[in-house]
Formats: C-alpha cells, sequence, structure tokens
C-alpha cells in the first residue's frame, strides 16, 4: 500500500493561496489562526492521520462490525482513536474555548477532515458526525442539555448520530412516523425505527447520542410538524447510572464500501421506555436538522474528494515503479519502461488530478464563503450565505459522481491488479460510490440546484457566482497563456445562464415535472463549469508565482504542473457541457415516453 495518500503541498495551496484565507480581515473567525499556525495544525493532523488512520485503512475494511450481543463490535482501535481526537481538541475545534474548543474557522475545519479522509475514510467519520450532532445541541439545545450531552460527546466518550431515514419514507422526510409523546417531567416517550445510522452503535465508545427526526402527538402533518429530539442509547437514572435507553439494534447493513464504519437500523420503545429530549421548539426540527446536513453535504463532497485523492496518489505511485511495454518508436529489444510514460497511462492520471484537484479548491472556496458568513459586513455575509448554499449541492455531487471515474480510472492503471485485494484502489473504489447516495442522492441534489437554489431571491445566487467568476477571470487575463481558458470559461458561463433560461421558460409553458425532469443533467453541467472556474484561479495563481524573478526549483514543478493539469481540464472535460446543453434544450425524453415501455 502506497505511504502517500494526499499532497500537503496541494492543500496548502489551495487553502492559502487560491482560496486565500490570509486576507480574512481582524475579527473573522481565521483571526488568530495566521498561515503558520494554521499549516501547524494541518502538520498535526497529516501525523496523527498517517501514525493512526492509515495503518488501519485496510483492516477496517478487511474486518467490519459485527452486531454481537446487541452490541456493534467494531475496529479495536476506534476507542483510543476517539479518545485521542477528544482529548487533543479536535472533536470540539469549532466551539468556544469554556468547551474544549478554538473556535476554528470551517476554511481550516474542512481541510483537517480531508487529511482525516484521504488516509482513512472510515476512520475518519466517527469524529465528524459527533462534531455535527454537538454542533446541534449547542446551537439549539437548552442549557440543560449542553450540561447533559456536550462534555462527554467532545471528549470522545460518546458517539453522536443524525437519525433520519426511516424504512417507509427515506428522502421524504414528511412521511415519518417516529412518534415523540410528551411526559410530565419534559421528556418524550419515543417510538418508531430509523434506519442507515451512521454510527449508529458500537463498542467505541460508552454511549450514543442520536439527533433523531419525530413527529410530537398532534403534530401537523408533513414538514411542518417535525420536531428534534436527542435519544440517547443509554440514559441516566437517579444514581448517575447508565441504564437502557430502549433504542435496539436490529441490523448492521453489510455494505459495497465504507466498511470500516457500521450503518445500522434501530428499533425505539419496544418496551415504551425510550426517552427523548426536545432539541429547540417544537415542530421546528426539519429547519434544525439542515444545519448538520448542509455541513453534512460538504462533507460528503470532502470525503469523496479524499478518496479520489488517495487513489490517484497510489496509482500515480504504482505508474512510476511498474515497467511494462515499450515506447511505441522503440523496437522489440528495448527495456520496458514504467507505464506512466505511456499516453494513455498518463491521460488517466491527469484526468484524476483534475477531478481531485478541481473538487478540492470548490470545496475550500466553499469554505471560503462560510468563513465570511461570520466576519463580513452584514450584506457581505448574506451573499455569502447565498452563494454556499448554490454551491453546496455541487460541491457535494461533482466528486461524488466524478469520484466514481476516478477511482475506476486508478484501478484500470493498475490493470488487473487493481481489481484485486493486493492494492488499495480497489477499495476505494468501493468507498467512493456511497458519497453519490448518502446526504440526498444525486437526483435530490439535482432537484435542489435547480428547483430550489438557483430561482432563490429572484436568481440572485447565480448572479453573485458570475460576478465571482468575472473577478476570477479578469485576474487571468493578466496572463497571455490563460487566454484561451479565460475565453473557454467566458463561453461555458454563457452556455450555462442561456440552458438556465431555456429551463426557466420549461417550467413556465410545461409546469414543474418537465422543469425539473433533466435536473441531475443540469447539475452535472452546473459542476463542470464551476470546476473550471476553480482552475482557472488556480491556474492564475501559478502563473503568478511562475512570473517572479526568484522561485525554488521544486515550486517551478509544482506550478509548472498546474497549468499542465488546468490545460487538461479545459481541453478534456470542460467540452463536455456541449452534449448536455443540447441535451437539456431538448423538450425531456422521460415524459414523451410511454409507461408500457418498461414492460416486458
Amino acid at each position: 500500500m502506497a505511504d502517500k495518500f494526499m499532497s500537503m503541498r496541494n492543500l496548502k495551496f489551495t487553502l492559502h493561496e487560491v482560496v486565500g484565507t490570509e486576507s480574512l480581515p481582524p475579527g473573522s473567525p481565521v483571526n488568530g489562526h495566521s498561515r503558520k499556525s494554521m499549516d501547524m495544525v494541518l502538520d498535526a493532523a497529516f501525523d496523527f492521520a498517517k501514525k493512526a488512520l492509515h495503518p488501519i485503512f485496510e483492516e477496517m475494511d478487511r474486518n467490519p462490525p459485527e452486531l454481537i450481543n446487541g452490541t456493534v463490535a467494531v475496529h479495536k482501535d476506534v476507542r483510543s482513536i476517539l479518545a485521542t481526537l477528544g482529548k487533543d481538541g479536535w472533536i470540539s475545534a469549532i466551539f468556544p474555548e469554556e468547551w474544549g474548543g478554538d473556535n476554528m474557522p470551517p476554511s481550516l475545519l474542512h481541510a483537517v477532515c480531508f487529511v482525516f479522509a484521504s488516509a482513512n475514510y472510515s476512520a475518519s467519520v466517527y469524529s465528524g458526525l459527533t462534531t455535527g450532532a454537538a454542533n446541534l445541541i449547542f446551537t439549539f439545545g437548552s442549557e440543560d442539555l449542553h450540561k447533559q450531552f456536550l462534555l462527554p460527546m467532545l471528549e470522545g466518550r460518546w458517539q453522536g448520530t443524525m437519525a433520519l431515514t426511516e424504512p417507509e419514507a427515506g428522502t421524504s422526510l414528511g412521511d415519518l412516523t417516529t412518534a415523540a409523546t410528551p411526559q410530565a417531567d419534559g421528556t418524550y416517550r419515543i417510538k418508531g425505527e430509523k434506519i442507515f445510522i451512521s454510527a449508529g452503535d458500537h463498542d467505541g465508545v460508552d454511549n450514543v447520542v442520536h439527533l433523531m427526526l419525530a413527529r410530537i402527538d398532534g403534530a401537523p402533518a408533513g414538514v411542518k410538524g417535525i420536531s428534534l429530539f436527542a435519544v440517547p442509547k443509554l440514559r441516566k437514572n437517579g444514581k448517575d447510572e447508565l441504564v437502557s435507553n430502549d433504542v435496539t439494534v436490529t441490523q448492521v447493513f453489510h455494505k459495497m464500501g465504507y466498511r470500516g464504519a457500521p450503518i445500522t437500523a434501530l428499533s425505539l420503545g419496544d418496551k415504551d421506555d425510550c426517552t427523548g429530549h426536545l432539541v429547540g421548539e417544537p415542530n421546528r426540527g426539519l429547519s434544525y436538522m439542515f444545519q448538520m446536513m448542509n455541513g453534512a453535504r460538504l462533507e460528503v463532497g470532502i470525503g469523496a474528494t479524499a478518496i479520489a485523492t488517495a487513489a490517484y496518489h497510489a496509482s500515480l505511485d504504482y505508474a512510476k515503479n511498474r515497467r511494462q511495454g515499450r515506447r511505441l518508436t522503440d523496437g522489440p529489444g528495448g527495456a520496458p519502461i514504467p507505464i506512466i510514460e505511456h499516453q494513455d497511462v498518463k491521460r488517466m492520471l491527469l484526468f484524476q488530478r483534475a477531478v481531485s484537484e478541481g473538487a478540492l479548491s470548490l470545496i475550500l472556496q466553499c469554505s471560503r464563503y462560510e468563513d465570511r458568513m461570520h466576519s463580513a459586513p452584514d450584506e457581505e455575509q448574506a451573499d455569502c450565505k447565498l452563494l454556499l448554499e448554490l454551491l453546496t449541492p455541487v460541491a457535494k455531487t461533482f466528486p461524488a459522481e466524478m469520484g466514481i471515474l476516478s477511482t475506476s480510472a486508478s484501478i484500470q492503471c493498475f490493470g488487473g491488479y487493481g481489481y484485486c485485494e493486493d492494492f488499495p484502489v480497489e477499495q476505494h473504489f468501493r468507498d467512493m460510490r456511497i458519497h453519490a447516495i448518502h446526504e440526498g442522492t444525486t437526483g435530490i441534489q439535482g432537484m435542489d440546484l435547480l428547483g430550489r437554489k438557483v430561482v432563490m431571491n429572484n436568481g440572485k445566487a447565480l448572479q453573485l457566482l458570475d460576478r465571482e467568476m468575472e473577478s476570477t477571470m479578469e485576474k487571468a487575463k493578466g496572463h497571455p497563456e490563460l487566454r484561451a481558458m479565460t475565453k473557454a470559461l467566458a463561453e461555458a458561463r454563457d452556455t450555462l445562464a442561456a440552458t438556465t433560461m431555456t429551463l426557466g421558460n420549461v417550467a413556465m409553458e410545461k409546469g414543474p415535472e418537465a422543469f425539473l425532469a433533466n435536473a441531475t443533467l443540469y447539475l452535472e453541467l452546473f459542476g463542470l463549469v464551476t470546476v473550471a472556474w476553480q482552475w482557472l484561479a488556480q491556474m492564475a495563481v501559478a502563473s503568478e508565482k511562475l512570473a517572479a524573478q526568484t522561485i525554488r526549483k521544486s515550486d517551478r514543478a509544482f506550478y509548472e504542473g498546474k497549468l499542465a493539469v488546468g490545460r487538461y481540464y479545459f481541453s478534456h472535460e470542460l467540452p463536455k457541457i456541449g452534449p448536455l446543453s443540447v441535451t437539456l434544450a431538448q423538450p425531456p425524453l422521460s415524459l414523451q415516453t410511454e409507461v408500457d415501455c418498461f414492460t416486458d
């Protein structure tokens, strides 16, 4: 297994030089985190990932969690990993100092998550889920809930989860049936079922706290009647002892990939003795949960990007060292050459790097907007929030869907060995596949982008994105070598605008079914354009650095590599928007086709 699972040089380049976290004004969440101190945090994260997470990458996959006597047994190192992440302040990093945190800005947090997930995606999710769940309690919960739950969660002793999905509801959360009955002491009696709960139970912690959606008796139907509850696996009795809270694990799902972390099914209140604590106000649970869901969607994008990155570095290492075949111009007596010298292998490696590094740039750009949402003047905060809302489904989906293709290319670089367990890329491919499904499938993300985000505030978010792209193109215009790419992005932006207008007319003329029928294709087009924007931003920085009179040899090679990969993206990936725009301009075929075409 290749030791290198990511490039710290590229991460720091993207975070500092492209996204530009250093330029945030005093008083922002980055205040107190200079480039030097941020790099120290990243180096510490990398050191932990390399020593504690990466060595058990394969072990966790080969020995998946098992349900034993009602408890899920996970890899023995999960407990020590969570204890260390709690003790060293990684789980509480985004929290105020009084809760053991240091107000870590989203941009730095996302970079740290990327490091952990590149080393071992399954191992990285435990702490991330706990941070998200604890943040929901901290933001919307009462002081009593803070005292009851936060400390053991932030110390890594208790796991946090997000429990939304039910067997018959799935993505349609308005149909959930888990019930909450008020009790005299202010708590609620919970009864129902939940499925697909990541880290929903395990023996690496002393307790699990589920942030759960349920419907209070008599609440309105649909999403307007959903409330949020904290439901622990174990609750404290009058003697301050942990006792059963009538939460039963009924199943551990056997998965294609992402096997190191359990996904469980839960039964709640079989004995009518499951207690839940209301978080915030009744019937506002879905709006609260969207805070965690939006963050979780970015984390899915981070995870997919990390897996694609690790697979790329594995295939790059293999391609440099595997000797096979000869140059077409060599005779039969020539020596075998490293396969990286074969043109098609180079193409596959360029594709993988273009996808992973383009996706990382987009995600960190989103994190920059999240930074500014809490620090900029009011009007700019609102603009950053709109941009983040618009780009979240793209930042979730582009790395998820393109990552499937990228990790497939990694396997191809290995040939037959890539299909075997001898090398890590077959696991990366399996681990990648879930990202296009969890936290909202690609189809859901497409409808969210086109049906909600594009039209919100009368299309203002799109106007803001157009302004951001224009700013990047202005910077690139100062570099003659980027002229063709700048023109290509301008044309792609115009294609996106025209396609959006066309679909808007479809909505007015033929209604929402026709409007959203090809939303997934629109999301694909949107992703290709926005990642082109991010590649041009990277190329502009690289060109500026290369123009400097003095530059180290290693830096010159890095920046020249950026220009080469960027040129690949603009010549091989961005042109794919052409056929997509043609298809999107046509009436949706799915609405023209008779249903009986799907019968035998």
